[in-house]
């Protein structure tokens, strides 16, 4: 199977993803790279400090923007809910959101690094 053909698969939203960037797939296959770095340097462990937040904040705000760019779909809208929850003092809730989406997060990003082998 293809990089795209797998992503698919794991629900990113490939051809939303190639539109915001005219079709261009050499560019969007490089951002998935750039993606891989900002997940790496921003990962966001469930074992966040509840009471000082902040830098949970900042790393799933990075992956979100990120995420949504490129129309990785299950990662943005978890990331996005995860984001409102710590913004509003429910870090539990964030924490238990963030345990659902790791296994999701894990296979997308595992198959990205397979194909820019």
């Amino acid at each position: 199977m293809s990089l795209f053909e797998e992503l698919r698969a794991l629900g990113v939203d490939i051809d939303d993803g190639l539109k915001r960037l005219n079709g261009n797939e050499k560019l969007y296959t490089r951002l998935l790279g750039t993606f891989i770095k900002t997940f790496d340097a921003g990962v966001v462990k469930p074992d966040f400090d509840a009471n000082n937040c902040n830098e949970a904040i900042e790393k799933a705000h990075a992956i979100k923007g990120t995420a949504g760019n490129l129309s990785l779909t299950p990662i943005y809208e978890s990331y996005s809910e995860i984001l409102a929850l710590l913004r509003t003092g429910k870090p539990e809730e964030a924490r238990e959101i963030l345990k659902k989406i790791e296994p999701v997060q894990e296979e997308i990003i595992a198959c990205i690094r397979k194909h820019m082998q």
